[in-house]
């Protein structure tokens, strides 16, 4: 049995590392795949080009813009001088943001009046756009409090005592808030997930198109010896991918990793397990390479959506949030983000464990009873 294994294992190793491009796209392609993903996928917003439409042109609206352009988040890169500049300056995406301050901002404020500051955000991105709001909405905020207090001091005497309430804000886990930190943990998920998914489903099909399936059927090898024969190889390739994934996301960028490197291994492992798994099951049931592509896109998209990478679950329909606890990597952003950024161990997160491993078997199985059926 463990001799019939090992020559379907040496033959795959073959397959896969004779092909110059295929040992490319096994070790380099994932490096460069997660510089990308780090580099580009950020929500921070950071020096948002903004027009400024003042009116008023005092003092006071002077000091408010200096104080939105000092915040970092806003770049001011031009004045308009009517709302029509301002709209053309919107439409053409010379700027995101136009802050319109009308005639009197500064005598209202200066007398205790309330005084409008309109802002115009481009829409087209919703999720930049709430984000600019939030930011505008806080420093305005600011300004506003500090522009009372002052008046009170003005119109009460300067010794006044002023009370009131101060926030302190701590973020647990990701002090500073940074989107990469909350991203390129699940990069790896996505990475070795996509590799490994893309090999196995492919692996029969390489078989029953270069004509060596008839003579595997005709060996004695065992559909259980042919399935680990094919996937063993693929998960040894994963943890490989997985160990350079890990080493340029920590080194690199800087990413920390406060649990344990053992517990988190033996999660990608029944996360590997599942990818292999379901991309065998796409390898039985497609008859060509194309197919097989075709079928692994259609799955992973899906997967990648209703994982929670991008859009929280909890904000996804009832109906949906039930489908997704069928995805192997909603299970596996939980348990490397938590070993990541918490260093959460296995006590917290053995139910993951075991839904990545009950879904991994399931697909192994189903993938083993379906060669046998192609057997018959």
């Amino acid at each position: 049995m463990f001799e019939r294994i090992i020559h379907m294992m040496r033959k795959e190793f073959i397959q896969a590392f004779r092909d110059l491009r295929m040992r490319f796209l096994i070790f380099v392609a994932p490096v460069i795949q997660l510089l990308i993903f780090g580099y580009a996928v950020n929500t921070d917003v950071r020096n948002i080009t903004t027009a400024v439409e003042d009116f008023d042109n005092s003092a006071t609206s002077r000091e408010l813009m200096a104080d939105f352009a000092r915040s970092g988040y806003f770049s001011i890169v031009a004045y308009a001088v009517s709302d029509a500049d301002a709209g053309h300056m919107i439409d053409t995406g010379e700027a995101r943001v136009v802050f319109r301050i009308d005639r009197g901002f500064e005598d209202g404020l200066l007398g205790g009046k309330s005084a409008s500051l309109q802002i115009l955000v481009d829409g087209t991105d919703s999720l930049t756009a709430s984000v600019v709001l939030s930011y505008a909405t806080s420093l305005v905020e600011q300004y506003s409090s500090k522009m009372l207090i002052s008046h009170m001091r003005r119109t009460l005497g300067g010794s006044i005592r002023q009370g009131g309430v101060v926030l302190e804000t701590r973020a647990w886990f990701n002090d500073n808030l940074e989107s990469r930190d909350f991203f390129i943990p699940g990069v790896f998920g996505l990475l070795v997930g996509l590799m490994t998914l893309m090999l196995t489903s492919m692996a029969v099909v390489r078989e029953k198109e270069i004509g060596t399936m008839e003579q595997i059927i005709v060996t004695p090898i065992r559909p259980a010896e042919f399935i680990l024969g094919k996937s063993l190889p693929f998960v040894m390739i994963g943890f490989v991918d997985v160990i350079i994934v890990l080493v340029f996301g920590v080194y690199w960028f800087g990413v920390p990793v406060r649990g344990s490197i053992a517990l988190l291994f033996l999660c990608m492992g029944l996360y590997v397990m599942t990818t292999l798994g379901v991309g065998l099951l796409i390898s039985t049931v497609s008859n060509t390479q194309q197919q097989a592509m075709i079928s692994t896109f259609f799955f992973f998209f899906p997967s990648l959506l209703l994982s929670g990478f991008i859009f929280p679950i909890e904000s996804m329909p009832k109906v949906i949030q039930i489908v997704t606890y069928f995805n192997p990597l909603r299970y596996l952003l939980v348990i490397i983000r938590g070993i990541f950024l918490k260093g959460t161990g296995i006590t917290i997160l053995w139910p993951q464990m075991v839904a990545l491993a009950l879904i991994g078997l399931a697909t192994l199985t189903i993938a083993s009873k379906r060669f046998r059926k192609t057997l018959a």
